[in-house]
């Protein structure tokens, strides 16, 4: 009987230390507003280096590339940018667990550096619905983002049989970082109920399928007991301050998100609106996506007001490059492959790293060194035919 008692104990205590852990408590209110006011005013972009066409091509072993990466990043610093919404996939963890972690922590080495501290996005709905790891095809001509990949593709989204890797990617990854305060947060699913974009087929049943999955991406990422907050950001519709309005992957997105984030790519009246619906949840705001200059987003309409609102920033794109995210959505229709567009639609630097508008630069670089909530008067601007 002793010796049974004896197994028995020692069954429940090994099963004790490999039962999963449970997911963290969502941070209160209180927790996330104290987060935030340590973190300086955060201003930075999306950020894909100029040689990677998409986020496999940026992080996989053949193609990542640490030199351009630094050379940019400290471009991004001397900008007064302190962060970067940089993207992952789950087929890097799939393919190459170890190596992905390792460039992880040697990009964040980099970024340590130069000051810049990183929100991590896992999962991603846009564009390209059949991601396939290895050599990624060359951008075609005149096209805005041509190689993009939803992570997880449609057939992993669709297989519940294989969301299980899904969920050793999510616990692995958040867990390794958990405590890493080079990594400033967590975007669990950029865009979640997006359709795709492009030219691709819709995948059937997306948003339910996502929906079905989004809940257990907060939870996996929360098991790992990360001291970063997590967020998934809205990004479509109006009225985003009434929940009842919201669709079933917006309601997910509101109630398990530790701090708000949300895009906008509308005028600044647009932006302000938006702002204001995200602030009344109480919570910290993120603007993880914004500046579309040919949609009327721009540097000089929305930065001001999120900066007066101490509201995060990330434009899309930083560098001219692989990407070619300097040419609008409609190119899917029409490809600019005889003239350039009339203006960029993203980006902030040339591929050697001088301005496309300096303008947007100094702008950025006057409120990034500004104390928090203060918008610095505008320089006043010589006349036109003045003399020197």
């Amino acid at each position: 009987m002793k010796r049974s008692m004896t197994l028995f104990f020692a069954a429940v205590s090994v099963a004790a230390m490999t039962a999963p852990a449970e997911a963290r408590e969502m941070w209160t209110k209180q927790e996330a507003n104290d987060w935030y006011e340590e973190q300086p005013w955060l201003v930075g972009a999306n950020y894909n280096p100029a040689t990677a066409i998409n986020q496999l091509d940026m992080w996989q072993a053949e193609t990542f590339d640490p030199a351009t990466i630094d050379k940019e990043l400290g471009w991004a610093a001397d900008l007064g940018m302190n962060t970067m919404r940089v993207y992952l996939h789950n087929l890097l963890w799939e393919n190459d667990p170890e190596g992905l972690k390792q460039r992880m922590d040697q990009f964040l080495t980099i970024a340590a550096k130069h000051g810049i501290r990183p929100m991590f996005v896992l999962f991603d709905s846009c564009w390209d619905p059949h991601p396939v790891a290895g050599a990624q095809h060359p951008p075609i001509p005149g096209v805005h983002n041509s190689g993009w990949v939803q992570a997880p593709g449609a057939e992993r989204l669709a297989d519940k049989s294989q969301h299980h890797k899904l969920e050793g990617y999510v616990k692995d990854v958040v867990g390794h970082f958990a405590n890493d305060d080079r990594i400033l947060a967590w975007d669990v699913w950029n865009e979640p109920n997006n359709a795709g974009g492009g030219n691709y087929e819709p995948t059937p049943n997306k948003k339910e399928m996502v929906a079905g999955l989004l809940d257990d991406v907060f939870e996996w990422a929360r098991s790992a007991d990360p001291t970063q907050p997590l967020t998934s950001g809205l990004w479509i519709g109006e009225d985003w301050h009434r929940v009842e309005k919201r669709d079933a992957v917006e309601k997910i997105q509101l109630a398990q998100s530790d701090v708000m984030s949300f895009h906008d790519y509308n005028w600044p009246e647009q932006f302000e609106q938006r702002a204001q619906q995200m602030l009344s949840y109480g919570r910290p705001v993120l603007c993880t996506e914004y500046m579309a200059r040919g949609n009327g987003s721009t540097f000089d309409g929305s930065l001001p007001i999120a900066k007066r609102l101490n509201i995060a920033m990330y434009n899309w794109g930083f560098v001219d490059g692989e990407s070619q995210t300097r040419l609008p959505w409609d190119s899917w229709k029409k490809p600019y492959t005889f003239d350039e567009p009339t203006v960029w639609f993203h980006d902030v630097l040339h591929t050697d790293g001088t301005p496309y508008r300096q303008a947007e630069v100094d702008l950025i670089k006057r409120l990034a060194s500004a104390p928090k909530g203060v918008v610095p008067p505008t320089p006043p601007q010589p006349a036109i035919g003045a003399a020197d």
